[in-house]
Order: structure tokens, then sequence, then C-alpha cells
């Protein structure tokens, strides 16, 4: 990637936290600057603080992606401010306890969806509206395993990741030949604040997830950051539309 950012403008949604954060920290490490938007104001101020003072270019933006006036606004300000929009990564969702499908509240599918699949589409609109006017953009969402295969009780967090790749393959046929692509990860569990809050509540989830691992370790942050800024360099310059698994080896069991 040498240089290639040192130009750039970089969004990360859910930036305050987990694989948002640590993303955050690689884009600007190869010189790009950041843009940090999450719902949390203060840890996403406190994160832009702290690379500001490590000599980096960093904009702190409160933004609930799941209000579409509230994205167009985070989108407005980043162009104003810096001029252009060259990578997105759209992280922001959240997690809920296993639940049968049919014991699950018609509140926690329409928060799962607002978050984790209109959320995506919600930044990906006001992305693409400024990447299509310049004509070139990069942009991941963040989609999951959970977007490729099923497990018992969590029917609705799998529809929202399912979702997010449909977003993803559709959208990036529709501007491969602008000199935007849009491509996807999908994250297996990964030590994350969420994932250990779920382990939490559940202690001997831990046991059964490490059982499963190939590998035999969860996922750390960095390595979904490596993914990302992979995809919106220019060695990943024929991926398109891509749903790039980083999983230890999960779902090829």
């Amino acid at each position: 990637m040498n240089n290639y950012f040192n130009d750039k403008v970089a969004l990360v949604t859910g930036a305050a936290s987990g694989m948002g954060l640590a993303t955050v920290r690689a884009f600007a490490e190869v010189g790009a600057t950041v843009a940090l938007a999450d719902v949390n104001d203060d840890a996403v101020h406190s994160v832009a603080e702290e690379l500001a003072a490590g000599g980096h270019r960093a904009l702190a933006i409160r933004c609930d992606v799941t209000d579409e006036a509230q994205v167009a606004a985070m989108v407005g300000k980043i162009v104003s401010t810096f001029g252009r929009l060259d990578a997105a990564f759209n992280n922001a969702g959240i997690q809920v306890p296993a639940v049968e499908t049919a014991d699950a509240t018609g509140e926690e599918f329409e928060r799962l969806m607002a978050i984790n699949l209109r959320g995506v589409w919600n930044c990906m609109k006001y992305e693409l509206l400024r990447m299509r006017e310049q004509g070139s953009g990069a942009i991941v969402n963040n989609s999951s395993i959970g977007g490729l295969i099923g497990n018992p009780g969590l029917a609705i967090y799998h529809a929202t990741k399912h979702g997010v790749l449909g977003l993803t393959k559709s959208a990036a046929l529709e501007y491969a030949m602008r000199g935007i692509r849009i491509n996807a990860v999908c994250p297996g569990t990964i030590d994350t604040p969420m994932v250990a809050e779920m382990v939490a509540r559940q202690p001997e989830l831990m046991s059964d997830i490490l059982k499963a691992q190939p590998n035999g370790r969860m996922g750390r942050p960095e390595e979904i950051a490596s993914a990302v800024l992979w995809l919106c360099s220019p060695g990943a310059g024929f991926v398109i539309g891509h749903a790039l698994v980083v999983d230890g080896g999960y779902t090829i069991r």
C-alpha cells in the first residue's frame, strides 16, 4: 500500500471500539485522513483526540446510522471539511442474545434491521452520491459469517447480514464501470467488546467457540482492519462485489 492512502480520506462507522477502532487506527497509520463516526459521542471524540495527538488528521462525528438525515449530514461534513471521500468501512452493527425465531419480538427485529441493514444502506447511499460525483472510491460493508451460514437462535441477525451481502453485490454491479468498488468483509468470531459481552452472558459459549475454531482462537480486530485496507487499496483493484471471509477457517469445516 506504501503511500497510496497519504492523500485519501476514509470514513469508518462504529469507529469507537472493536473492528471499527482497529480500522481507524490502521487507516491513520498508512497516512489516510480519517473520519470517525459513532453513536457514542464521547468515545469517538476521545479516539480522534488520540489520533490528533499522534500527528494524524481525524474528524470525529456523532452519527446514528439509522437516521438518514444524520448520515447525510455526516457525509456532508466530511466533504466540506476535506473536499472528498475515498474509502468507507460501513461497520456499525449490533448483536442480540440468541432466541428462537418464534420467541423473538417485533422490536428486536426492527432494531436489528434498522442498524445492521438500513444503517448500511443509509451510509452507502450518501457515500455513493459523493463517490459517483468524484468518479472514484471504495466501500467495504461489514457483513459476517452470519451472512453466509445459518445458526439456531440467530435468524434475525443472520437475515440482516445476508441482506448486507445482497446490497453489496447489486450495488457493486451498478458502480463497477464508474470507478467505485464495493465489497464486503465477513468476520468470524472476533475478540471485540460486543463478543465479550455475549460471552459474559453465556460463559460456556467461549469453550464452544474455541472448539469450533480450526485454528483454536478468536480473531483479532486488527486482522479485520488489514482485510478492509486491502479491499480499499489498488491491490484489490480487480475485486468487485466480493464477500471476503476472515474467520480462521470456521466456514470451511
